[in-house]
């Protein structure tokens, strides 16, 4: 823990020394010394701090495909970082190392101006706020966004969706794209499995989908919990009432964290819930975490013309004027270039 904290936004004081985070719909009341559920932001007689300010877990140059964000500048390359917390508790977490198994938060000190000075150097083409939960250190991201922004590279959040309405506001004009998990579309999931709720995750996607940020979502698909086909038909009918253009991408489980007794997903369960996708008539279904190349792959809606061919993180891209299919002269959603 670094010697001087930086002052956290989104607080009101409370009663008795304590004070009301409102970052997150927890709205976690804290009480002097302690943290809410997120552990990274303490109160200090009185005053809400952030402890993972400038304190980045991870730094790393990724493939924009590895976001996943695959109608976002394919091929570039984006500065990754994370800071240590999140605010749900999933028990199937990825990432939990840096999300819930920590004992403090630590990493290295980095400013905003160094983050981006580092991106520019690298070639990267934007910057990601990823890995754990980027939004419980929303002051970090915050400054550093408005620095990427002059400088010409896009921000890109990789996210659980779990934020206020009123940090939403502040972070969501600063985006210029978006992968948003949506793990369930159940409430019972989202607090027996994840220690939240759904409500506040689909009104972000919603209020991103509305706004100038391109938006992708993500569902890993947990045997046993997550994987009927009426869970698929709920999520793909929601998606497709706000836009059938939204990729939504369908990731394999494998085991890890508290879950490690279930099995991993079976590929057949992600080709059936990207066949419901396509009934409630979605145009662009991915599988993750998965031997189903293809499923990997851009094509027209309109033609089936091959648009991007994609093998791991590598894409090629066939257009001949950026998002026009050289076929049918179809428009294809998207940021390309």
């Amino acid at each position: 823990m670094r010697a001087a904290l930086k002052k956290a936004l989104f607080f009101e004081q409370a009663a008795n020394g304590s004070v009301r985070c409102l970052l997150c719909p927890h709205a976690c009341l804290i009480g002097d010394g302690q943290t809410g559920i997120c552990r990274v932001r303490v109160n200090r007689d009185g005053v809400l701090y952030s402890l993972n300010y400038g304190c980045l877990a991870a730094m790393n140059l990724d493939p924009v495909e590895k976001k996943p964000l695959y109608h976002f500048l394919p091929s570039s390359s984006t500065m990754s970082i994370a800071g240590l917390g999140c605010n749900l508790k999933c028990r199937f977490c990825q990432n939990s190392s840096l999300s819930i198994d920590f004992s403090a938060p630590t990493g290295e000190e980095i400013s905003p101006a160094q983050v981006l000075e580092a991106a520019l150097q690298a070639g990267a083409a934007s910057l990601s706020y990823t890995y754990s939960e980027p939004t419980v250190f929303i002051e970090m991201i915050l400054e550093t966004s408005r620095l990427a922004r002059r400088a010409g590279l896009a921000n890109i959040l990789v996210s659980n969706g779990y934020i206020s309405a009123e940090a939403g506001r502040e972070l969501f004009p600063l985006l210029d794209a978006a992968n948003i998990d949506l793990k369930s579309f159940s409430e019972d999931f989202y607090r027996d499995y994840c220690r939240g709720g759904l409500e506040p995750v689909l009104a972000t996607i919603r209020s991103l989908a509305a706004g100038a940020v391109w938006l992708e979502l993500t569902t890993l698909v947990i045997p046993g919990l997550n994987d009927s086909p009426g869970e698929a038909d709920k999520i793909a009918r929601f998606i497709a009432a706000i836009s059938p253009d939204i990729p939504w991408h369908i990731s394999r489980f494998f085991p890890h964290h508290e879950l490690c007794d279930l099995p991993p997903t079976p590929e057949r369960t992600v080709s059936d819930f990207i066949e419901v996708g396509r009934g409630q008539g979605l145009r662009y279904l991915y599988a993750g975490n998965s031997n189903l190349i293809e499923a990997t792959e851009t094509r027209c809606p309109q033609c089936s013309e091959l648009l991007v061919l994609r093998r791991g993180y590598q894409s090629r891209v066939f257009f001949k004027s950026p998002g026009i299919c050289p076929v049918c002269t179809l428009r294809i959603p998207g940021a390309w270039r």
